[in-house]
């Protein structure tokens, strides 16, 4: 369980699922509706103090509930939960999802799937852990009701069978927003079938990234509806998921983009973008250097201005990435 905080706090915007294979014959999950009633019962109470513990940044009570194999990534969970205080702040817990899974026919850590479908097989929900033990685990998914940010929270839990305290602990989580200024998943996504109507590519790209990040709060789930939405995604023509590295002309100067992505680390719809610096050192070039960046991409494709908050200049130079400024949009000529 060592690697359990490192696979399931992972936090960041990919571009599409794992690639895992499937491995069904040692694995089963069970849903909420599914469950015994005493498991159900038992996971929803821990799943709502533990969430509770988040909200109210109530470090003792998460790290009682510790799992014994992830001691040292406690400072990584606290710091977690302190960042995520803004996003959860003020709100009372609801429980959304609760999700039992079995692995503890697996033989060694292995990359794992995990099939959770409703009674009649109508609706299936996928999981995919990366180098996952064998045991007894259960995801929580829980939101933040009333939160200025629609806060939502992603535990993971695991049966720890050992000595007097044997019972579900706290193997990983994940907190993060459920709005961007006010609009949830469900309005970005419309809005990025708007933007695709209107032959604005890169907008409706990552306006579909946005709506991905603030549907659920882990990213190893895949659901129906995240499916239509990658699918919704991959058909756009002209995105930006083939562009880079992307070569803007800037009067004598050539910048190249190595890539861009929502960035959600200021509570806001960013876009970061990754360049390749001239090396410059002085504080003043430096940021003179990334506001060029980020005028000449928003003249390149000057829809973003409009449909995102701001910018993240990250400056490349011999394989170092060096974050630069975030700027709002109105603040970049």
């Amino acid at each position: 369980m060592r690697r359990c905080w490192r696979v399931f706090a992972a936090a960041s915007i990919v571009f599409g699922l794992l690639a895992l294979t499937p491995r069904s014959h040692a694995t089963s999950c069970t849903t909420q509706a599914e469950l015994l009633t005493p498991d159900r019962d038992a996971l929803a109470s821990i799943g709502g103090r533990l969430a509770m513990a988040v909200v109210n940044q109530d470090d003792g009570a998460l790290k009682s509930a510790l799992l014994p194999a992830e001691a040292n990534e406690w400072e990584g969970m606290r710091e977690a939960v302190e960042r995520a205080a803004p996003a959860v702040k003020g709100g009372q817990v609801q429980l959304r999802d609760l999700y039992l899974l079995d692995a503890s026919n697996l033989t060694a850590p292995a990359d794992t799937q995990f099939f959770c479908s409703n009674a009649s097989g109508s609706l299936t929900v996928t999981m995919n852990m990366r180098s996952l033990p064998p045991g007894r685990y259960a995801v929580v998914l829980a939101d933040a009701v009333g939160s200025p940010l629609a806060g939502q929270i992603g535990l993971v839990l695991a049966w720890d069978p050992t000595g007097a305290t044997a019972g579900w602990k706290l193997a990983g989580l994940t907190v993060r927003q459920g709005t961007f200024d006010g609009h949830d998943d469900v309005w970005f996504w419309s809005r990025a079938r708007e933007l695709v109507k209107d032959g604005q590519p890169w907008s409706a790209w990552f306006s579909y990234e946005a709506a991905r990040y603030l549907s659920v709060p882990v990213d190893f789930l895949s659901s129906p509806n995240l499916e239509k939405l990658g699918q919704e995604e991959a058909q756009i023509k002209n995105s930006p998921q083939d562009a880079f590295p992307y070569t803007l002309q800037d009067g004598d100067r050539t910048w190249k983009i190595d890539g861009v992505r929502l960035d959600a680390s200021v509570r806001e719809a960013d876009l970061a973008v990754t360049y390749d610096s001239t090396g410059v050192a002085d504080p003043a070039a430096v940021h003179t250097e990334a506001t060029a960046v980020l005028s000449a991409l928003l003249k390149a494709q000057p829809a973003l201005r409009q449909n995102f908050h701001g910018m993240w200049a990250i400056a490349v130079k011999d394989g170092k990435q060096n974050p630069v400024i975030e700027l709002p949009m109105g603040q970049i000529p």
